[in-house]
């Protein structure tokens, strides 16, 4: 890569795809971070979605990143307490400093031999930060499959959203509009 950006985790020649940025964290989940009903509490859920998500935009921005947002975490069926928890991420776009990593929690029912269940999925905004804090630029993604060309589309049409709510909100404040 001309740039000398190149050399990141999944890197093929200069070119870091999605699916090469792809890490699963699993964990079996424990009577502490349970609720009342014995199904494990959100927070938990997200917590693990975050750190995975963390995992893979540090890596592919070869440096620090941090959490800038989460869109659209939408829970699907409970956990319970000794599930195995299997959280699932990879990069879906990438702009100058900014990335969409999209993570996705199945489930192995500690009781049964069924097939995983999916359980959750979310969309993380990170930023690629230096030693001050402030944003510096990541790897270009290069997007080669079908299935990877259709995560980036949705992937921008969630950042335009993002956005224009911002704008919008911004404007009711009186605020002006983007910054």
């Amino acid at each position: 890569m001309p740039d000398g950006r190149a050399g990141a985790v999944g890197d093929h020649g200069g070119v870091t795809t999605p699916t090469s940025t792809q890490v699963t964290l699993s964990h079996v989940m424990n009577a502490t971070e349970a609720n009342l009903l014995g199904t494990i509490h959100g927070g938990n859920i997200m917590k693990m979605v975050d750190d995975c998500a963390g995992v893979v935009a540090n890596r592919f921005a070869q440096g620090p990143a941090v959490t800038a947002g989460m869109d659209e975490m939408t829970f699907l069926t409970p956990v319970r307490v000794g599930d195995v928890l299997h959280v699932s991420a990879q990069i879906n776009w990438a702009g100058r400093s900014s990335m969409e990593v999209g993570v996705r929690a199945e489930a192995d029912r500690w009781d049964s031999v069924a097939p995983r269940v999916h359980v959750a999925s979310a969309y993380l905004v990170m930023v690629a930060v230096d030693a001050d804090g402030q944003t510096r630029p990541v790897p270009e993604l290069s997007v080669e499959t079908e299935e990877e060309r259709r995560r980036f589309r949705e992937a921008q049409i969630r950042r335009r959203h993002r956005l224009a709510r911002r704008d919008e909100i911004r404007t009711s404040r009186g605020e002006g509009g983007a910054a």
